[in-house]
């Protein structure tokens, strides 16, 4: 069952699958042109070529389709990180640098960093498993880079790890909004990384 009391969804075919990456893949194209606001579900659907029913079947929302669209950029993201993990002594410098090269492929693409950092912030309790979803996805990102031993993290660690989170995409939305330079998120998220330290 998921948070709401609604049974799991049952896992999607290759072919579903492929329909649902051909969506994500419309909805960021579109996002990357023009924003949150470009994003519109009859666009994405011709986008997708799917019908603009089975669109709204995968993504009852533009709200839970961008939000999904993040967790698709994060999981390249980590495919990418797994090619050629970060540098760093120390497990606060791998992931402050794993951070900085997650805001660097965002800032490439203000637009579709801008809309789904919108959608984050619009998304009510019917989003959850999405949001949660990009939490979870965040978290692993950062756990490969701290490069814990076995038995893994211990709680005040991934206490840590929430702050770092938190501190992450709070300095992506005042980047976003013009209220923070390039410098000052290094500078913040540099900071936090410390917390994980011993």
């Amino acid at each position: 069952m998921t948070a709401e009391g609604r049974p799991a969804s049952p896992p999607l075919t290759e072919r579903q699958e492929a329909r649902r990456r051909r969506i994500l893949h419309a909805s960021a194209r579109l996002a990357g042109r023009g924003g949150f606001d470009a994003v519109q579900m009859r666009e994405v659907a011709e986008a997708a070529e799917v019908a603009l029913g089975t669109l709204y079947r995968y993504f009852p929302s533009k709200v839970h389709l961008l939000v999904a669209t993040m967790q698709d950029q994060l999981d390249g993201l980590h495919a990418t990180l797994r090619k050629r993990p970060p540098a760093g002594e120390s497990a606060a410098e791998r992931v402050a640098e794993t951070l900085m090269r997650a805001f660097r492929a965002l800032q490439r693409e203000p637009q579709l960093a801008d809309a789904m950092v919108r959608a984050l912030t619009f998304a009510d309790r019917s989003v959850s498993a999405e949001v949660d979803a990009v939490s979870r996805q965040t978290t692993a990102i950062i756990l490969d880079a701290m490069r814990l031993a076995e038995p893994g993290p211990a709680p005040e660690q991934l206490a840590a790890v929430r702050v770092i989170e938190h501190t992450w995409y709070s300095a992506l939305i005042s980047w976003l909004s013009g209220r923070a330079s390039i410098a000052q998120v290094r500078a913040d998220i540099e900071t936090a990384c410390r917390l994980i330290e011993p």
